[in-house]
């Protein structure tokens, strides 16, 4: 009967010591200030869409991610571009004249991504320091056409890349 006693209390003690822990935690996340309006509003920056293309507009905000991702890859694949191509290109404009000066700069080129793809994603994301999305559709990319990794790299480094690309099964190009 003694030991039942003393099961009780503890048991009490223990449920006791949860609901000061969970009034704690209720306390703190209480204390937390809301963002104040202005705040609110300035995280919120509305986009001014023109007329001609409110409507598709709104059917893309209707649409999920896989089926904006799918959209991607056909838009791609019907004009022949690449999504990330636009901000490759504007870095290689900045990139080329000190890299045709220099010979020990180098551009690291995806030309073929192999039977790996997804080890080939990995060191996309491992070299570029993207995420996987990003990472993915580089590579999906580079199955169209070359896509430049990385630009005016010294010859050292460029050497190491092409070694992991080519271990994961890739083909690349140093320029």
């Amino acid at each position: 009967m003694a030991e039942e006693i003393k099961k009780e209390e503890s048991v009490e003690e223990k449920t006791e010591e949860k609901v000061e822990e969970v009034k704690q935690e209720k306390i703190s996340v209480e204390l937390k200030p809301e963002p104040k309006e202005e705040e609110k509003k300035e995280d919120e920056k509305p986009v001014e869409v023109p007329t001609k293309f409110k409507k598709l507009v709104e059917e893309i905000e209707k649409m999920t991610v896989l089926d904006l991702a799918e959209l991607v890859k056909i838009l791609e694949k019907k004009f022949g571009v690449s999504a990330a191509a636009p901000v490759m290109a504007v870095a290689a404009v900045g990139a080329a004249g000190p890299a045709a000066e220099e010979k020990s700069a180098y551009n690291i080129t995806l030309t073929a991504v192999g039977d790996k793809k997804i080890e080939v994603i990995k060191v996309v994301r491992d070299v570029m320091g993207k995420g996987l999305a990003e990472s993915k559709a580089l590579v999906d990319a580079a199955a169209t056409g070359p896509q430049v990794i990385k630009e005016g790299v010294k010859k050292e480094e460029a050497t190491e890349i092409k070694t992991k690309f080519e271990a994961a099964g890739a083909k690349v190009e140093l320029k």
